[in-house]
């Protein structure tokens, strides 16, 4: 185990233990239940197959999550929010990487 990972698994174990005696409050983050996918995607101006070409996602979980069919969860849930709220911050992260990929 590198010094690195040992530093990052000391710093979590020691901020456990200042939540478990109550010197520490835990950062809890917020995804609300519901995400209206439809309507982040036409607040963008996008096609169902433009919005998940850009955002990494199939057409196939965009057809299922906007027809009620399917949710996202977990991290995809969190991600959604976060186009919902910076999409342009988002795209340009995304280019960004695959502009480095390319080179």
């Amino acid at each position: 185990m590198s010094k690195e990972a040992f530093d990052k698994i000391a710093d979590g174990l020691s901020e456990a233990l200042q939540i478990a005696r109550g010197d520490l409050h835990p950062v809890k983050l917020h995804v609300p239940a519901e995400l209206d996918v439809r309507g982040m995607r036409r607040h963008l101006g996008m096609s169902q197959d433009a919005f998940a070409s850009a955002f990494g996602f199939t057409i196939n979980q965009i057809r299922e999550w906007e027809q009620g069919r399917a949710r996202p969860l977990g991290g995809v849930r969190a991600y959604l929010l976060l186009i919902e709220r910076s999409p342009e911050s988002i795209l340009a992260l995304l280019q960004d990487v695959g502009a480095h990929k390319a080179a």
